[in-house]
């Protein structure tokens, strides 16, 4: 799960740091203003690849969608893109944990078959 998931992060990472590019050319928004909730949002992805695995870390990670598709009300476009981005960190999440049950079988299968040496 891991894997799947840290990269849909690293994907919002680089998205919002685009969609941070487009906000600039709102008048009515400050440059420190969007490159503050720009960057934390980007940290956020960063940290997320890393506690992904802990408890409450997908719980976390939905908060973030979340606030990616608020993110639309700013940058309007950001409406589909964390519409897709939602859809991948489900699929990533759902897929992720199938895959780590089906290693988990696997390597259960393999320690019944293994000769132990005794």
């Amino acid at each position: 799960m891991r894997t799947l998931c840290s990269s849909t992060l690293i994907g919002e990472f680089f998205v919002i740091g685009f969609a941070g590019l487009v906000a600039m050319k709102d008048p009515d928004l400050s440059m420190s203003t969007v490159w503050t909730v720009s960057g934390i949002a980007m940290f956020l992805c960063l940290l997320l690849c890393g506690l992904v695995t802990r408890p409450g870390g997908v719980a976390l990670g939905w908060a973030l969608q979340i606030a990616l598709i608020a993110s639309g009300f700013v940058v309007p476009s950001m409406f589909f893109l964390g519409a897709v981005f939602a859809a991948l960190w489900w699929a990533s999440v759902h897929y992720g944990r199938k895959v780590d049950e089906a290693k988990a079988r696997f390597a259960a299968q393999g320690d019944k078959t293994s000769p132990s040496g005794a």
